[in-house]
C-alpha cells in the first residue's frame, strides 16, 4: 500500500540548496542567530560530550560552535550533499538526514539548525537520532515554527484569489511548538523541553524579502505547489497587500520568523523522573500549615 505523498520535494531542495551556496553568505543571519542560541543552551549544561554531530547544518555556523565547547572531542559534519562540506576541515559524511548511517549509541550529542522542518517524516527522524544517541546522549535542535512567514502566506493567498479566482500553497506548514513537544515525547526522549521566539525582520518591501529567501535555499519546495508561475501582476498586488496590511512605520513590511527549540536526553539511569500521580507522601498540610485546610477543617491533601 503506497503511503501519503510526500510534503517536501527533496530534489528541489537539494537544488535550491546547491544554488544558494553561492548567495547565502548575503543572508545567513537567520542561521546565525539559530546556532548561536543553540550554543548558548548547551554552554548551561554542565557535562561532556565526546562525540557530537552538526545535523544538516547548512553552513557549518553550528559546528563552528561546537568546536568553542569543552568536553566535545569529535565533531562529525553530516549533510546530504557533498559541496556543503567539502570545504569543512573536520570529519563530514554525506547522507540522508532521513537515513542516518549511525550505529546505535554512537554519539553524544546530536545538533541540528533549520534543516529537520524539511524532512517528510520528522518522528522517523527523531527516533534514528535516538537510536543513534549513548545512553544519556542529548539532542538540541531548532526547526521554523508556525509563525514563519505568515505574512507572506496571507498575502499571496488573497492576491492569488483576488487576480487568479484561486489560490495554493506557497508557503510550508512549519512546525507547532506544541506538536514539537509531543514528538519529543512520542520519540521517548527524556526530560523533553519545546519553546519558541519569533524574530520580526524588516524589508523595503515583498521582492527584498523574497530575494533574501531564494539567497536562503527557501523558496517554495512544497510537493502540492503550484508548477505554473504566478502572474507579474498578481506579485505586484501582493506587495500592495503586504504593504498596507503589515507596515512597519517606517515606510518599510515586517517579516515573521518563528523558531522551535527542541531540547531531549536519551534515557538513563541518572536521570530524574518525574512522579506518578498520586504517589507523594508529604502531607499539604504539613507544608502549609492550616492555611492547608478549609476553614481550618477538611482532610489534608497531598502534594503530587
Amino acid at each position: 500500500m503506497n503511503g501519503p505523498p510526500p510534503v517536501f520535494d527533496r530534489d528541489l531542495l537539494n537544488l535550491r540548496r546547491l544554488r544558494a551556496l553561492k548567495t547565502m553568505p548575503s543572508a545567513d543571519f537567520l542561521l546565525t542567530h539559530v546556532a548561536d542560541e543553540l550554543s548558548s543552551r548547551l554552554t548551561l549544561i554542565r557535562r561532556a560530550f565526546s562525540v557530537a554531530l552538526d545535523l544538516a547544518g547548512h553552513t557549518g555556523f553550528v559546528a563552528s560552535r561546537l568546536a568553542q565547547h569543552p568536553g566535545i572531542d569529535w565533531i562529525i559534519r553530516a549533510e546530504n550533499l557533498f559541496p556543503l562540506v567539502k570545504d569543512y576541515p573536520g570529519t563530514k559524511l554525506v547522507c540522508d538526514p532521513e537515513a542516518l548511517p549511525f550505529g546505535d549509541g554512537t554519539l553524544d550529542l546530536v545538533a541540528s539548525a533549520l534543516s529537520l522542518h524539511l524532512v517528510n517524516d520528522l518522528p522517523g527522524s527523531l527516533v534514528q537520532i535516538m537510536r543513534a544517541l549513548r545512553p544519556d546522549g542529548l539532542f538540541l535542535g531548532a526547526v521554523l515554527g508556525g509563525e514563519t512567514l505568515s505574512e507572506l502566506r496571507e498575502v499571496l493567498l488573497l492576491a492569488e484569489t483576488e487576480m487568479e479566482g484561486g489560490s495554493s500553497l506557497h508557503v510550508a506548514p512549519f512546525v507547532d511548538v506544541r506538536d514539537m513537544g509531543l514528538l519529543l515525547q512520542r520519540v521517548d526522549f527524556r526530560l523533553p523541553v519545546s519553546d519558541s521566539e519569533v524574530v520580526s525582520v524588516t524589508y523595503d518591501d515583498m521582492f527584498a524579502l523574497i530575494k533574501d529567501l531564494r539567497a536562503m535555499g527557501m523558496t517554495n519546495m512544497l510537493h502540492a505547489r503550484r508548477r505554473r508561475p504566478l502572474r507579474r501582476s498578481t506579485f505586484f498586488r501582493a506587495a500592495e497587500l503586504y504593504a498596507s496590511r503589515f507596515p512597519t512605520g517606517t515606510g518599510r513590511i515586517r517579516a515573521s520568523f518563528e523558531f522551535v527549540y527542541a531540547l531531549g536526553w536519551k534515557a538513563h539511569s541518572s536521570q530524574q523522573e518525574a512522579l506518578r500521580p498520586g504517589s507523594a507522601r508529604v502531607s499539604l498540610v504539613d507544608v502549609l500549615g492550616d492555611k492547608g485546610r478549609a476553614g481550618g477543617e477538611g482532610p489534608a491533601g497531598a502534594v503530587s
